[in-house]
């Protein structure tokens, strides 16, 4: 890597962070960087070509295996002899233990202390990429997602669509009775009144 691009600090992410936690940071700064929503300037052009520069190389495993193994052997190169031979007089006098990453798997991401720097993304600890909530919460709190720590309510104020696919995927299995009642009282599905007038209609005698 000659030109010492590094795709997660363009992402502003831990190298550890999982692929779900990175995307939600990709799609963050796209909003902010991207043409078609307001974005303009040579700069945010730029940050823009570097911002999709990185999310290819660790969008998909494999080809983010190959980026990390050589992005190590890169940082290591870096490193004069004087430092390589100190840093390996550092570790002569016993095993070295290995980093302890801990997460919040709730979140995806790797709680303070394990190797993230809350500071680096734009969400603070324990919110999604959707930023904090807006208040006057009604429902169920998420814990997941872009809109963690949002109750159902505030969401259907904001993305109805998302709550139409969180009711299509088994993670929102649990809270399928209501985003029901929020998405028949919003005009979004059919009353079931209406439902049971339209069955009725179906078997009358013609």
């Amino acid at each position: 890597m000659p030109d010492r691009f590094d795709a997660y600090k363009v992402l502003q992410v831990d190298p550890e962070a999982d692929v779900d936690v990175i995307q939600a940071a990709y799609r963050r700064l796209a909003q902010k960087y991207h043409p078609d929503v307001g974005a303009a300037g040579g700069v945010a052009a730029e940050r823009m070509i570097a911002l999709n520069r990185a999310w290819e190389l660790v969008r998909d495993p494999k080809r983010r295996a190959a980026y990390d193994l050589e992005r190590h052997t890169a940082g290591s190169q870096t490193r004069t002899p004087a430092e390589r031979s100190a840093g390996s007089a550092e570790r002569r006098p016993g095993p070295v233990e290995p980093e302890v990453v801990s997460r919040d798997w709730t979140s995806g991401r790797s709680a303070q202390g394990g190797g993230y720097d809350p500071a680096s993304m734009g969400a603070p600890q324990g919110t999604g990429a959707a930023g904090p909530p807006p208040g006057n919460p009604a429902g169920s709190i998420l814990n997941f997602g872009r809109y963690a720590g949002w109750s159902l309510g505030e969401i259907s104020r904001r993305d109805l669509e998302y709550l139409e696919w969180l009711d299509r995927t088994p993670i929102g299995r649990p809270y399928r009775d209501e985003i029901d009642v929020i998405l028949r009282s919003t005009g979004r599905r059919r009353s079931a009144e209406a439902e049971a007038s339209e069955r009725r209609g179906l078997f009358r005698r013609r």
